[in-house]
């Protein structure tokens, strides 16, 4: 793994991603989502309208001198930027990211910024890396003192839903979630895998991968976007089935409660869309357990089941007028 523009190379890239709903009312179109994602003068967002309208902001880098979180206690101090960016879905959903790549070993000095401004998005310890309990301790989430990828996620989210496109009125009530990636290098002469999904509380995910020398960290990061967009889908789909309350007698209300799936949802469900190449097949991992669009399928089956139902009657009140 390596950043762009800089020859170090990563043994370790970790990551978390925050996904939710835009807080407004309509969906953004391209020209809209570009002027919300302009995060920087000097870069372009980028837009894509096919397979589904898809923005991605540049990448702008935060300074960290901190602790790194272990899982064993270890202090390991660590000095570099950290990559942050979002992406929005369809105007309709929201994302930030913040990153990192760590080598190996690094300098047992700190070195002048410049050093660290030249090898963008990447974190070097002093000494050693301690790659299992680091990846361990990012996938915990940082304490205090410690480097903070959630905290500068959520800074990046916090800045955008405050821009004045937005009117704050969104179609309907929904959750966020986190999804903490590690990334530990692959052993030689084998493929990137996905090793661990783990729903470990109500809003957090997290994934374990590997993957070879030579992906980089923002490629991982992409796949893991990808990974939380459509996890975020099954978590707010799943959530709005159980307060529709299915089989209640009051058809109305039921209907009105799933319509926001309906219209706003259903058609993003899109994996590997925009993911690398080199990494779209770690999605099968996922297809087969959990099984995610076997869920999806189900889960829009028993929606559709539902609308079916809720209307019968009102077509024969319908009928019965005439």
């Amino acid at each position: 793994m390596k950043a762009p523009g800089q020859q170090t190379r990563s043994v370790l890239a970790c990551g978390e991603v925050r996904t939710g709903l835009l807080p407004s009312f309509q969906a953004l179109d391209g020209r809209a989502a570009a002027q919300l994602l302009r995060l920087r003068a000097d870069e372009h967002v980028r837009v894509s309208e096919r397979p589904n309208l898809y923005a991605r902001s540049p990448e702008v880098l935060t300074g960290v001198d901190c602790r790194l979180p272990t899982s064993n206690g270890a202090k390991v101090r660590a000095v570099g930027t950290v990559a942050a960016r979002a992406a929005l879905t369809e105007g309709r959903v929201l994302q930030s990211t913040a990153y990192f790549g760590a080598p190996a070993d690094g300098p047992d000095v700190r070195q002048p910024w410049g050093h660290y401004l030249v090898r963008p998005g990447v974190v070097e310890p002093f000494g050693k890396l301690p790659e299992q309990a680091t990846a361990e301790g990012v996938l915990r989430g940082g304490g205090r003192g410690e480097l903070d990828l959630g905290m500068i996620a959520e800074g990046l989210l916090a800045q955008l839903v405050r821009h004045p496109l937005l009117d704050h009125k969104a179609p309907f009530k929904s959750r966020r979630t986190q999804l903490r990636w590690a990334a530990r290098r692959a052993p030689e002469g084998e493929g990137p895998s996905l090793d661990r999904f783990t729903l470990a509380e109500d809003s957090l995910r997290t994934v374990e991968l590997r993957v070879p020398e030579g992906i980089e960290a923002a490629a991982v990061a992409g796949l893991c976007e990808d990974l939380a967009l459509h996890d975020w889908l099954l978590t707010t789909v799943v959530h709005m089935l159980e307060n529709s309350r299915p089989g209640a007698a009051d058809g109305p209300a039921a209907v009105l409660a799933l319509r926001p799936a309906v219209d706003h949802l259903l058609h993003l469900w899109m994996p590997r869309a925009h993911v690398d190449r080199t990494l779209g097949h770690l999605w099968d991992v996922l297809e087969r357990e959990p099984g995610f669009s076997r869920q999806w399928e189900n889960l829009r089956q028993r929606i559709r089941d539902q609308l079916a139902i809720q209307a019968i009657p009102l077509l024969h009140q319908a009928l019965s007028t005439r």
